[in-house]
């Protein structure tokens, strides 16, 4: 590390998406003067998209926040202070409102960048046990939630999702992605536009459904245009034609290893391609054909995505994907969908194979909607109900860490409303934006340079298995605090430890004291142990924070005999582990030991509910259904503050069919009017055929012109914020995930 101005060059892990490529950066100082791929890294070779290339203009943002804040609430100013003033404020206001209302008055949001930052995935845990609320909330259920349900249901651990094997795979079905914008999503995968490509180079096939030609769609051998929020009924067409022809075969690989085939049989008997066609909006022999070109490719994988899990049926369609990959036999082989093996281990990876205690949910159920608990958190959509609802246990005080749900969130109208109405919020957060505006103190994190880096959960997702650690590169300055304390110091607080800074290093030694005493004694290569040896050994050289926990982690990991720590720090360009190998039955951890194919939860979900999306698309005109859209340039709400990423034509716009257009009188670069039943917003109009009729499209992520929100460049380009219109009651049951697609909504021109 260095603070002086000497020209250098450092790798680190990209932050900004779930690609992870590995960057080559050139500085000066504490200044990001050059940004590209790295060459030599293992996974992503120089591959960078745009955001990886901003990402110094992230760094030297002058909205950026520095140094903690205070917000005068009668004024409703800010004022930079001191760390430790900071803290005592939080603990003269939250500790006092603790003990008034009990633990369940305050609330905890945590956003996507928790995903992508150290500190947060390690310590976010030890925060929500420290306040020990039940009124745990995350963008989760705004996203992915309805995969890992169907993944822990099918598989037995919330992360025991299959990636597909894209480097090899001779078929790719992809529903509800788009993963030339994404870069790839619950598919980590650097230069996902490459390897895509790769398939049709050699001979492959390519298939999206969706209801607009993405990019992806573009690239593709066929795209399918879907209506929104009928994945479910299409994939269990496919399902269908695989029993009543005789193609439905796991394969003698897993044959042994699956139980509930004859259940799913019959579940999928009454959706025929016939049956599904005018609901889903592609013909049944189209459906056919598909599911006879799965079967007979010598390698195939289904993938869905967003637009598959933001839907009332997301877990239906998620379970469907994956059922259809067992059917066709490529779950669990080469170039069909695979399971990942981290080298920080997982919930699949640990301990004895072959058999596990599956998962649960609903252990609890929220106060006011009566919501059941998933992994441990509430829907996201009810958070505003437990706000406004008066009562015991009503939050009256919340921490988001790095979210912003006033722009992902549904109803963001009373969601914004009612964060106004609390009596104290604290974030951590790099801006002051349109939720953090609400927050009595704003705490930000230390420079991306001065921090460490291991991507945790998304190393689970990787479409090979690889390792990579960034170390810090420069030190802290006089004004920086480090992530990790900030949670471990929030963490004291809700203790009753108090504000110091010197509680952090108790709770941190605390923390790992208890994953040591875990791991000796447990079998693995910790076993018997003397754990003092042990914590000493983590923390040679003064090592403390989450790289020790890191350390401990791929010490104990499934590659322990040549990773830990150092190792990575030595390696620079990353560790390459290999490609995906076949895991079943060894990953599973259902209570059957099988991959259980008909979980009665899901069972029931079909039985019960499914039949009213059959009967509602196939025998009435919906109308308008408005869905997402994202782009390369954006992740979520992250970097519209950067003139590099939001310069050149608009993109918050309306998409909408030349057909519905002309029928409704809308002009390209007029102003609609388009509204459900939660609201309404006035959106520039683009018309363009790469959208199925009867369907509109807003990009989530916008809407910056709210007041006080500090973000200067992103108000030049504000866009407005689709969650607007979108609806707390429309939920997936299984999930508690939020309808962000497929909302009927209504258009019109504006005179």
């Amino acid at each position: 590390m260095s603070h002086d101005d000497d020209v250098r060059t450092v790798h680190r892990i990209c932050p900004l998406c779930e690609a992870t490529c590995n960057l080559e950066l050139r500085i000066k100082g504490r200044t990001i003067e050059l940004a590209r791929g790295d060459r030599d890294d293992v996974y992503s070779h120089g591959y960078i998209c745009p955001k990886g290339s901003a990402i110094g203009h992230l760094e030297s943002d002058p909205d950026r926040i520095r140094a903690p804040r205070i917000r005068d609430r009668a004024t409703n100013t800010w004022r930079d202070v001191e760390w430790d003033e900071a803290f005592a404020y939080i603990d003269a206001h939250l500790t006092p409102l603790l003990e008034r209302s009990g633990r369940d008055s305050v609330a905890i949001y945590a956003g996507n960048p928790c995903a992508h930052n150290l500190a947060p995935q390690v310590y976010n845990r030890v925060l929500i046990q420290s306040v020990r609320t039940k009124n745990v909330f995350s963008a989760s259920t705004v996203d992915q939630m309805p995969k890992q349900v169907s993944a822990g249901y099918m598989f037995g651990a919330a992360l025991s999702i299959p990636i597909p094997d894209v480097d090899h795979t001779d078929y790719l079905l992809i529903l509800g992605a788009n993963p030339f914008a994404s870069n790839g999503s619950l598919m980590t995968a650097p230069d996902i536009p490459g390897r895509l490509r790769a398939i049709r180079n050699r001979g492959g096939k390519i298939v999206v459904v969706d209801p607009r030609r993405s990019k992806t769609a573009t690239e593709a051998d066929e795209w399918l245009a879907i209506v929104p929020g009928t994945d479910t009924l299409f994939l269990l067409a496919i399902a269908n034609v695989l029993f009543a022809e005789g193609l439905a075969d796991p394969g003698d690989h897993l044959r042994d290893h699956v139980s509930g085939l004859d259940t799913v049989e019959s579940l999928v008997a009454p959706y025929s391609p016939d049956a599904v066609a005018r609901a889903c909006g592609i013909d049944a022999s189209t459906i056919h054909r598909i599911a006879r070109e799965l079967a007979a490719a010598p390698s195939a994988a289904v993938y869905g995505r967003i637009g598959t899990t933001t839907t009332e049926y997301g877990t239906l369609a998620s379970w469907a994907v994956d059922v259809v990959n067992v059917l066709t036999g490529n779950l669990d082989r080469r170039g069909g969908a695979m399971f990942n093996l981290p080298a920080i281990g997982g919930g699949n990876s640990g301990g004895a194979g072959g058999v596990g205690r599956g998962i649960k949910v609903g252990r609890r159920v929220s106060r006011v909607a009566n919501l059941p608990e998933v992994f441990g958190e509430f829907p996201a959509a009810t958070l505003p109900d437990e706000i406004e609802t008066p009562g015991e246990g009503q939050v009256r005080a919340l921490i988001t860490i790095a979210g912003n749900p006033v722009l992902s969130n549904p109803d963001a109208t009373r969601l914004d409303r009612a964060f106004a109405s609390l009596d104290f919020m604290v974030s951590l957060d790099i801006y002051c934006n349109e939720t953090t505006r609400h927050a009595d103190v704003i705490l930000p994190p230390e420079g991306l340079l001065a921090r460490g880096h291991i991507d945790l959960a998304l190393r689970s997702l990787g479409i090979r298995n690889v390792a990579h650690y960034s170390p810090p590169a420069v030190e802290l300055e006089a004004h920086e605090y480090a992530e990790w304390r900030t949670l471990l110091r929030l963490a004291a607080i809700m203790q009753g430890l108090g504000s110091s800074d010197d509680a952090v290093d108790t709770v941190d030694d605390f923390v790992l004291r208890g994953l040591v005493e875990r791991a000796v004694g447990r079998p693995g290569p910790f076993e018997g142990r003397d754990a003092d040896a042990v914590v000493a050994e983590l923390s040679a050289g003064g090592r403390r924070g989450p790289e020790r926990v890191v350390d401990l982690m791929l010490r104990t990991g499934p590659y322990a005999d040549q990773l830990n720590l150092d190792a990575l720090i030595e390696h620079p360009h990353g560790i390459d582990l290999g490609p995906l190998q076949p895991r079943v039955p060894d990953v599973l951890r259902t209570p059957s030991g099988t991959i259980e194919l008909a979980p009665e939860p899901i069972v029931a979900d079909v039985r019960d509910r499914l039949p009213e999306l059959l009967d509602e698309r196939s025998h009435s005109d919906a109308g308008l259904l408005l869905v997402g859209r994202r782009d390369l340039r954006s992740n979520n709400s992250w970097m519209h503050n950067l003139r590099v990423l939001v310069k050149g034509k608009p993109r918050c716009t309306l998409h909408i069919h030349p057909d519905d257009a002309q029928r409704l009188g809308l002009a390209d670069g007029k102003l609609a009017r388009i509204a459900s039943t939660s609201g309404s917003l006035d959106v520039p109009v683009e018309v363009t055929d790469a959208i199925r009729v009867g369907v509109v499209s807003i990009p989530h992520g916008w809407g910056h012109d709210g007041p006080g929100v500090e973000l200067s460049i992103a108000r030049e380009h504000a866009g407005v914020n689709s969650n607007v219109l979108t609806r707390p009651d429309l939920l997936d049951p299984l999930s508690g995930t939020s309808a962000l697609n497929a909302i009927p909504v209504e258009v019109a021109a504006i005179s």
